[in-house]
């Protein structure tokens, strides 16, 4: 049930009205609950089912964690719950990959063996929702949250249908909270709320399923194509994957609002990043955050020398790249970002010891400069993301790198330049704040306008590809 079609809209009309009309607070939960069973389970209900009984075991051992006095009882609960956890996102994720990396290792030193393919389907969005059961039953056993007493609410933390597919991921400690706590009606927060939903749709259709058309025809075969195309379409890539992903978290996001809760901002202008490590701050937050604090934290173990430093930085990035799909281009893609955030870090250190060049590189001109390196850079490791295979991946930045013959755009490039034109001024317009004051001063009837406009331009721009957004498979 995608959040730009007529489908979601009826689901959320419904909800929307029976949720606000509802005059109990337990009855509203147990109306999100169902409807994000419902959400969930359009697609798949046995997958659904799935969700709800690991959840179940979630919150079970969660409970068993927050009264038990014993370190090692505790840690043994602890260690079932990452088990099943982990278990059901390697069987259902990573199983065949690891079956096929087995199969062509012992291939590769002469062994005669065919390991058996599963066939399995992947739930959408499992990679979300077992790392907020993870980050959960983590902090529970940390004593940083006490074990939620409530069912429902656990259970509406777990399949709250906004989040439910490609986040945000959601934190318990900020999320179940606002689950327990009163919701009156509120115009100003419908406001935000519709804000959001109408740029995420903008940006899904207006901006990523028209790049979509200049993207996909390509990357079907880059050796097809000249140079110049392939650098086009590296570009174009970059704007679909970030208006695709960031559209969505805006819906999520506005949904939420117009229920009454508060979902986590997931991406702060990261094409506006001065450099690699402020680009993963501003990218994908609630992923980021996460691999931060359950990952490289206790990797690094608070602190630490230098190369351990950089070690689990490079760990926790090739675990980020897995956690994007069960391929090696994104096993390379994290491990790539692993190199390039240790090579900041010392070209950081360098910097500071040497004023004239900070000084340099720290005014416009220069912030504008590593602004630009910054996402060129961003935009050649998608490269490798997007890439079927590393072979077709490194290939075709080969091809970017050198007079390399071919066909040209399937489309006219001046749609593509004009993205970009909209892009660049949108994301000026936030970074400087100037669109704030005046749109917020401004009549409801001319902000309506605005909504009106914005919805029109999504509608007459949308290609009609009606293409699933990028994270579900992830």
């Amino acid at each position: 049930m995608l959040f730009c079609s007529k489908q979601y809209l009826l689901f959320f009309v419904v909800v929307f009205a029976v949720y606000w009309t509802l005059p109990w607070r337990r009855a509203r939960v147990w109306l999100l609950l169902g409807a994000s069973f419902y959400f969930y389970a359009s697609w798949n209900e046995w997958l659904a089912t799935i969700v709800c009984v690991s959840s179940l075991f979630d919150y079970l051992l969660a409970r068993g964690m927050d009264v038990s006095r014993s370190p090692r009882g505790r840690r043994t609960l602890l260690g079932l719950s990452l088990a099943m956890n982990l278990g059901i996102l390697a069987y259902f994720k990573y199983a065949n990959f690891f079956l096929a990396s087995l199969e062509n290792s012992l291939t590769a030193v002469g062994a005669t063996v065919s390991l058996p393919v599963l066939k399995v389907i992947l739930p959408i969005g499992i990679s979300f929702y077992t790392f907020e059961a993870i980050s959960y039953t983590v902090d529970v056993y940390r004593r940083r949250i006490p074990a939620e007493k409530n069912l429902a609410h656990f259970m509406l933390f777990i399949l709250f249908f906004p989040h439910l597919v490609a986040g945000p991921i959601v934190r318990a400690r900020d999320f179940l909270p606002q689950i327990a706590r009163w919701k009156r009606w509120d115009w100003t927060r419908l406001n935000v709320g519709v804000q959001f939903l109408l740029l995420g749709l903008f940006k899904k259709l207006a901006i990523a399923d028209r790049m979509s058309q200049f993207v996909d025809p390509v990357l079907a075969a880059p050796e097809q194509f000249n140079t110049g195309a392939l650098w086009a379409v590296t570009l174009a890539y970059a704007y679909q994957v970030y208006c695709d992903f960031s559209g969505y978290s805006d819906m999520a996001i506005g949904s939420a609002h117009m229920l009454g809760f508060k979902l986590a901002k997931n991406f702060d202008l990261p094409f506006m990043s001065p450099n690699i490590a402020e680009f993963w701050r501003r990218w994908h937050i609630s992923l980021s955050s996460w691999l931060r604090d359950y990952v490289f934290m206790p990797l690094c173990g608070g602190g630490g020398t230098r190369w351990q430093f950089d070690r689990s930085m490079f760990l926790t990035m090739v675990l980020c790249g897995l956690w994007h799909g069960a391929s090696w281009t994104y096993v390379v893609f994290g491990a790539i970002h692993g190199l390039l955030l240790a090579g900041h870090r010392v070209f950081r250190e360098l910097c500071q010891k040497r004023p004239a060049i900070d000084r340099v590189l720290k005014s416009p001109l220069g912030t504008s400069l590593r602004m630009t390196v910054t996402f060129t850079t961003v935009c050649l490791t998608l490269v490798v993301f997007r890439a079927t295979t590393l072979s077709a991946g490194f290939g075709m930045l080969a091809h970017m790198f050198s007079r390399h013959s071919g066909a040209g755009l399937p489309m006219p490039i001046v749609g593509l330049w004009l993205t970009a034109l909209v892009m660049y001024f949108g994301h000026m317009l936030t970074y400087l704040g100037w669109w704030r004051g005046p749109f917020a001063a401004a009549p409801a009837p001319m902000r309506g306008c605005v909504y009106a406009v914005a919805l029109s331009l999504a509608l007459l721009l949308d290609p009609g590809a009606d293409k699933a957004f990028i994270y579900f498979q992830f």
